[in-house]
C-alpha cells in the first residue's frame, strides 16, 4: 500500500521529502544506519507491548517525561511496509540502561520497560508510549544526547539498526554518533515534534528492499 499524499507529507517532511515529489516517482533514501550500541537487551523480558511507561504486574509507573512515539514503516518508493518487526529499547529517564554492562551510576528505574517490539500496521505505522530518555556520560568531557534504538526487520527488505533524536536537544550538536552523519541524514534522524499533540514526535524509517 503507498501511503496517501497526506500521510506521506505528515510522516516525510522530517527528512526534507515532501509528498509531491514522491508522487513523481522519486526515489526515497533509506533511514542512516546507525549503531546498535552494546546494550542491545540480553535478559529474558515477558512484557514487550508498546506502553513502556509500566510493567505488566506492577502497580508503579516509570519515572520521567512521558512521550508518544507516533512512526511508519516505508520502502524507497514510498510504499508503507506492513508487518515489519520493531524492536526499539533506550535508556531511562536517569540515562541508565537495564543491562548488565551498563556501569552507569544513575539509578535503575523497577517501573520502566524500556524495551519493546511492535508490528507494524497495515499503512506501516507503530506507536510507542515511553518516556524521554535521559542524557549519559560516555567520557569525563562528553554525553550522548536522549535518544532510542530501533531495529526493523522484515523478509524481502534490508534489516535496519539506526537511532532516533529529539528535536532541539542542547547535545544534538555534539554528540559524536549524530554527528557522523550529513547536515540532510541528521534530518531523517531527529524526530518531529507534534505541532497539535504535546510531547509526541514522529519518526519515518525508510527500508530498502533485499
Amino acid at each position: 500500500m503507498k501511503l496517501s499524499r497526506r500521510k506521506f507529507f505528515f510522516f516525510g517532511s522530517s527528512a526534507g521529502i515532501g509528498a509531491a515529489g514522491a508522487a513523481c516517482g522519486d526515489v526515497l533514501k533509506t533511514t542512516p544506519k546507525q549503531t546498535e550500541g552494546p546494550f542491545y537487551p540480553i535478559q529474558a523480558q515477558k512484557d514487550q507491548d508498546f506502553d513502556l511507561t509500566k510493567i505488566e504486574g506492577r502497580e508503579g509507573t516509570a519515572k520521567g517525561e512521558v512521550i508518544h512515539i507516533v512512526g511508519t514503516v516505508v520502502d524507497t518508493e514510498a510504499n508503507a511496509v506492513e508487518d515489519a518487526t520493531v524492536d526499539m529499547w533506550q535508556a531511562n529517564s536517569a540515562g541508565r540502561y537495564a543491562h548488565p554492562h551498563d556501569k552507569n551510576s544513575a539509578p535503575l528505574d523497577d517501573n520502566f520497560q524500556g524495551w519493546a517490539i511492535v508490528p507494524s500496521g497495515k499503512e506501516g505505522g507503530f506507536k510507542f508510549k515511553t518516556i524521554m530518555p535521559g542524557a549519559y556520560p560516555i567520557s569525563k568531557s562528553s554525553k550522548r544526547t536522549p535518544h532510542i534504538h530501533f531495529k526493523v526487520s522484515k523478509r524481502g527488505y534490508v534489516e535496519l539498526t539506526t537511532q532516533m533524536y529529539f528535536p532541539g536537544q542542547q547535545l544534538n550538536s555534539t554528540d559524536g554518533i549524530l554527528n557522523r552523519h550529513s547536515k540532510e541524514e541528521q534530518e531523517q534522524l531527529i524526530s518531529r515534534s507534534d505541532k497539535d499533540l504535546s510531547n509526541t514526535f514522529h519518526f519515518r524509517i525508510v527500508l530498502q528492499k533485499a
